[in-house]
């Protein structure tokens, strides 16, 4: 149902034409003017702040990497300090159980106490290195505390006991190993 135009309840269509303002009052020649300083000054400046855009993404991915990878040392050395001063009392635990006779209780209740220490620090990322004794002397790997005199020169150069192990955690050795190495006798 259409309404007639001397309808009072009908609305009133909108038919003003738009009122041109300075703003938008352009003329043709404006427009050419316009669109031939564009190419040469603003492509410049949208290179330029695409550049400036580009270099501050470069350096924010470099600032969130760096932070991700502070945090990881961070508690990294903060385990690998507690696993250092842990190391003692697992040597310490060590040689008592080689003092302790291997036929009683006590025995088996420290081997078991001493099964759970090394376990729990190896979840925690420690790792012992290898039995060096009877290898070659690796400075990367061993600390040399004494030198030994030996008779056979195959023998020289060679580690002839291991007296305290190394230890790391991930690839990053917390102790290197102390050992013993034989040295042939100069004349």
């Amino acid at each position: 149902m259409k309404s007639s135009p001397n309808d009072p309840n009908a609305p009133e269509e909108n038919h003003q034409e738009p009122v041109a303002t300075p703003e938008t009052e352009h003329t043709s020649q404006d427009n050419d003017a316009i669109a031939s300083e564009a190419p040469s000054e603003w492509l410049g400046q949208i290179q330029e702040l695409k550049d400036q855009n580009l270099r501050l993404y470069a350096e924010f991915e470099n600032f969130r990497k760096r932070t991700a990878r502070e945090r990881l040392d961070l508690i990294t050395s903060a385990n690998e300090s507690t696993l250092k001063s842990l190391l003692t009392v697992l040597d310490d635990f060590e040689r008592a159980l080689k003092l302790i006779p291997a036929d009683n209780a006590v025995s088996d209740g420290m081997r078991l106490i001493h099964a759970k220490l090394t376990d729990v620090l190896k979840s925690q990322g420690l790792k012992s290195m290898d039995s060096t004794t009877g290898t070659s002397f690796d400075p990367e790997f061993m600390e040399a505390i004494t030198t030994l005199t030996v008779a056979d020169p195959e023998q020289s150069g060679l580690v002839l006991d291991e007296v305290e192990r190394g230890y790391r955690v991930g690839e990053k050795i917390i102790r290197y190993a102390k050992v013993v190495v034989g040295k042939t006798a100069e004349a």
